[in-house]
């Protein structure tokens, strides 16, 4: 299934040509307000960043705003921008089964996962990263969960980061035809500096700057473009007319029930994208983040609101760009022609190209690399907090902690930074395809484990680590298997995965649980304070020992560390 997915995850733009030389310079101003505004950002990150809480999970202090919006453009990356209006504009509205799915799913995240994580994750160990909480839910005084699940975030995201920087230096190539190595390096360097300085707080606000980016060019591209088309109704008999035309290996249909058994399994498919919410470390870190769970609700409706109206604009903006194609207006048609590769998934750089004055083309531009720069940011401090906190005391059994944890840190950061940058520089097309089930792995692999974490007091670290096991296996084989072999293995890899996990996760659990004072009234605490506010969560835990070192100022733990030798 790798190949059926690939384009929406991460697709591959090659618009050359489309650019008109005179816009290129208002272009470029843009580009340039933007890129500076990120690291001031950055900076105003560094300067809020005093202990390990604040630089890996920005010391609980995320508004819902921050939180929402922040969560939704890390998780959204190129797909919403390019993969999604590509696929629209060539199939039609079955295709929008994905973004109904991921719709569903996140509501569903923030429901019911997002206030109960809030709660339990400082509760249970005051735990500051997504394998560190399972381990402290779990009692898993071995650290094996840490170690594996930091042992798979290590490697999928650092896949995830370096398809970021190819997009990032095919998108440069692509608007000012400068060489894809040079685009690559400028992405990467103004990501790689304000996560490095900032931590967090920089990504998160970095985040949701994109994200209102992201919201306000998908918005007004649509509204552009109708207004070039002459109206919704010109759009709907346009498309209609298209209703069974074939274009490459897509079939157009203006209904999203399409006909036939490809199309009941895209739908199935699409729907069990939303399953891949609630084990992504870098959206569910987020809801650790909050300053309370109560705030969770607000975080909720901001995010879900925000997701809803720019999911709504990608597919507006493939349906009217195929509309205007298709009648010859606005120069979108001679323009994605000159598209070397994938045209269609630069409907939306095309129309904002074409629709806008230089300048505001240049914003609409940046909005794509805003979703992409995002998304990598997040991944960064991700994997650098896997092998801080999880890899390492999964291996020495002790944490990383003051200025030693937070500057080996943002040594990670480099480090991952350096690897994915030389796995990007080739452009390989291998990496490309190791994202499209990248974020079946996580769903599968942590999604079960986090929900069960959560919901069931008999659950066990045995239990935990032999689900995300087989999660993370099934994904693996279910995900190589070739697209020719119809029937049941045409199933998007997530949902067996993700059901397998549950079964022997359950299975395991049952064998080996033995009760355990500690984890019950860890787990009855968590649901009381499932909707508190902060003040209610510090009244709770006064007097229990809840692992207060992550909000230790660095200074206090130096001089601890030095007094102790």
């Amino acid at each position: 299934m790798i190949s059926t997915f690939s384009t929406l995850v991460m697709p591959t733009v090659g618009a050359a040509d489309f650019i008109s030389s005179g816009s290129t310079g208002g272009i470029a101003i843009a580009m340039v307000i933007y890129f500076v505004a990120m690291i001031l950002i950055g900076i105003y990150g560094y300067t809020r960043t005093q202990t390990m809480d604040d630089y890996m999970v920005g010391g609980r202090s995320l508004p819902p705003l921050v939180a929402a919006l922040s969560a939704g453009a890390a998780d959204m990356s190129g797909w919403l921008m390019m993969g999604l209006p590509g696929a629209l504009y060539l199939s039609g509205l079955v295709e929008s089964w994905i973004a109904i799915g991921l719709l569903i799913g996140s509501w569903c995240a923030w429901k019911w996962v997002a206030p109960r994580l809030r709660s339990y994750s400082q509760i249970a160990g005051d735990s500051i990263t997504v394998p560190s909480f399972m381990s402290a839910r779990l009692k898993d005084n071995r650290f094996v969960i840490q170690l594996v699940a930091g042992i798979i975030i290590l490697f999928f995201f650092t896949i995830y980061v370096a398809s970021g920087m190819v997009a990032g230096g095919v998108f440069f190539e692509s608007i000012f035809g400068v060489h894809y190595h040079v685009g690559m390096v400028i992405v990467a360097g103004v990501v790689i500096l304000y996560t490095l300085v900032g931590g967090f707080l920089a990504v998160s606000w970095t985040d949701m700057v994109q994200g209102i980016m992201m919201l306000i060019a998908l918005l007004l591209v649509p509204v552009f473009g109708i207004v070039a088309l002459g109206g919704l109704g010109v759009m709907g008999s346009t498309l209609s007319g298209l209703e069974g035309q074939v274009m490459g290996d897509a079939t157009f249909s203006f209904s999203m029930l399409g006909s036939g058994a490809a199309a009941k399994v895209s739908i199935l498919n699409g729907l069990a994208w939303g399953l891949g919410y609630v084990g992504m470390p870098h959206v569910i870190v987020r809801y650790m983040a909050l300053r309370s769970p109560k705030e969770a609700v607000a975080a909720r409706r901001l995010g879900i609101g925000w997701m809803f109206l720019c999911v709504l604009g990608a597919t507006l903006t493939a349906l009217i760009g195929r509309a205007l194609v298709e009648n010859g207006l606005g120069g979108i048609k001679e323009a994605l022609a000159r598209v070397k590769v994938n045209p269609q998934e630069s409907i939306y750089l095309v129309m904002g190209e074409k629709l806008f004055p230089a300048v505001l083309a240049g914003f609409m531009l940046a909005a794509i690399l805003a979703a992409i720069m995002s998304t990598v940011s997040s991944q960064l401090l991700v994997t650098s907090s896997a092998v801080v906190e999880d890899i390492y005391r999964g291996i020495k059994k002790k944490r990383l902690l003051g200025a030693k944890g937070i500057n080996t840190g943002r040594m990670v950061v480099l480090a991952i930074s350096v690897i994915a940058a030389f796995f990007a520089w080739f452009r390989t097309d291998s990496i490309l395809g190791l994202v499209a089930f990248a974020w079946a792995g996580f769903g599968a692999a942590f999604g079960p484990v986090i929900l069960l974490c959560l919901y069931w007091r008999k659950y066990t670290w045995q239990g935990a680590a032999a689900g995300m096991a087989v999660g993370a296996i099934t994904v693996g084989i279910w995900g190589n298997i070739p697209d020719e072999v119809f029937g049941l293995f045409q199933v998007y890899e997530i949902l067996p995965g993700f059901l397998l996990n549950l079964l022997v996760s359950w299975l395991v659990s049952r064998a080996t649980y033995k009760p355990n004072k500690e984890i019950d009234e860890e787990f009855d605490l968590a649901i009381k304070l499932a909707s508190a506010t902060q003040e209610e969560i510090n009244s709770a835990l006064e007097g229990r020992q809840v692992t207060p070192v992550t909000v230790t100022p660095f200074a206090e733990v130096e001089s601890s560390d030095q007094a102790s030798s």
